[in-house]
């Protein structure tokens, strides 16, 4: 069993197709002998009637047969009404009848007998005849050698041979079609077997035919292109995820040892201040990657309808004093999901918003075609048309943001994003006369078809 799956697909299909192509030649080459033993056998029956007839047309006339018939037959008998043997070939002379049945009136008789005593070492096909004559019924048999099943060894052989160098052609045939045809995939694995964590950019080569080895091709590169891209995103995330992990690492050692060198001087409580609001930042990033990694993993509470509006207005109203007016505009709206994870999208929205309104964020919810539309946008400078999908990459930040807001975490907007999206939503920047504009979309709840995603907790 082992030996058997260790074979290649290469000879797999090879001895598939012999297989086949043997079975093929049997079926075809027993076809050709039973037609040629058929025919064989007719030519015989033919004889013996042709020779029983010539006898029978002799005993009509009152004359008795002799075996010197001019047919090519092997045995030879007449019998009278008496059972007595009157004329019988060389070989049968003095020999009791060589056939235990009795001829029809009318049809005659013929049966193939084999391990007759009087015609051993082969099997005879032996014809009778009834001849009525006024004397009584008089019975004629002659008998003929049958053909073997294969007829002549010659046929045989031939037969067998053509068959043999058939199924060799065939078996050498497929064994080069598959080896041609399989050429591209060794090429395929070779390459692949080439690339590494470290060096994703090997491509592998694609068969000029159009078939599923140059669509496999194709999807491999794909493949390749996309993870590619993944391990890119995952070192640039890495790197600036220990950018920013060191960033209040070094600024709390750097507070300590200066403390530390003269303890007398320092100012405990504002070391112990600045060291707080390190640790804050720290454990904001920590926090941060831990929820992208739960939402990365597909991780999602249990989900039940919520109202946006209740939702919104208990956040707004319970949160810190704000440094700057909250507008709100809210209007009921009820879909389906995480409600922790919806107030998470929420709080981060209006935090990057906080941060870089002049005076004012407003937050307006209602519903369209559908959806909740969730949207909250801030006085600040805004942000440029081509830099609207970058904000939403992990620890991007424009460089005028990383000046006004060092306190984020670059995490939170794609954060907002992902959640959004696991409930089946979008999260965009959208136009606005001034400032920055972000508008989630989330699916409305329908008690008959909530979202499927949401159906059941995954993680």
């Amino acid at each position: 069993m082992k030996a058997c799956r260790e074979w290649s697909v290469r000879t797999r299909l090879s001895l598939l197709s012999a297989i086949v192509m043997t079975l093929l030649c049997a079926g075809i080459a027993a076809l050709i002998i039973k037609i040629v033993h058929d025919d064989r056998t007719l030519e015989t029956n033919r004889r013996n009637h042709h020779a029983i007839t010539h006898a029978a047309r002799l005993l009509t006339r009152g004359q008795v047969p002799t075996a010197s018939t001019g047919y090519p037959i092997s045995a030879f008998q007449v019998i009278d009404p008496t059972g007595r043997i009157v004329s019988a070939s060389a070989n049968l002379r003095g020999r009791p009848p060589m056939a235990p049945f009795v001829p029809s009136p009318l049809v005659g008789g013929m049966e193939t007998l084999c391990h007759m005593p009087d015609l051993p070492g082969t099997c005879m096909i032996v014809s009778a005849q009834r001849v009525p004559r006024p004397d009584g019924d008089w019975s004629i048999f002659v008998a003929a050698p049958a053909h073997p099943w294969y007829v002549t060894e010659r046929l045989l052989t031939g037969v067998v041979a053509v068959f043999v160098l058939l199924i060799a052609i065939t078996t050498i045939g497929a064994w080069r079609i598959v080896a041609r045809s399989l050429k591209p995939v060794d090429t395929i694995r070779t390459q692949l077997s080439k690339i590494t964590s470290t060096d994703l950019g090997h491509r592998v080569p694609v068969p000029g035919p159009r078939d599923e080895i140059h669509d496999l091709a194709c999807t491999v590169n794909q493949t390749l292109t996309l993870l590619e891209a993944a391990f890119q995103r995952e070192r640039r995330f890495t790197s600036d995820a220990s950018h920013d992990l060191r960033s209040p690492i070094t600024a709390m050692r750097t507070q300590l040892e200066e403390a530390l060198l003269h303890p007398a001087d320092a100012d405990w409580p504002a070391t112990t201040a600045a060291m707080l609001n390190s640790l804050h930042r720290l454990q904001a990033i920590v926090t941060d990657l831990l929820t992208l990694s739960r939402l990365d993993a597909g991780a999602l509470g249990p989900a039940a309808p919520v109202d946006l509006r209740d939702l919104v207005s208990c956040e707004l109203d319970h949160r810190h004093p704000h440094e700057v007016v909250i507008a709100r505009d809210l209007q009921s709206a009820l879909v389906h999901g995480d409600r922790l994870q919806l107030v998470r999208l929420l709080t981060n929205l209006v935090d990057n918003a906080e941060r870089h309104a002049a005076s004012t964020v407003t937050i307006s919810l209602s519903a369209e075609a559908g959806q909740a539309v969730l949207a909250v946008s801030d006085d600040g400078s805004g942000i440029p048309a081509d830099q609207r999908e970058r904000i939403f990459e992990r620890f991007a930040r424009l460089d005028d943001a990383r000046d006004k807001d060092a306190g984020g975490t670059g995490l939170g907007l794609p954060i907002a994003r992902q959640i959004a999206e696991r409930h089946g939503g979008t999260l965009t920047v959208e136009e606005s006369e001034q400032g920055a504009r972000f508008v989630a979309r989330i699916p409305l709840y329908s008690a008959r078809r909530p979202h499927p995603s949401h159906d059941q907790p995954t993680g």
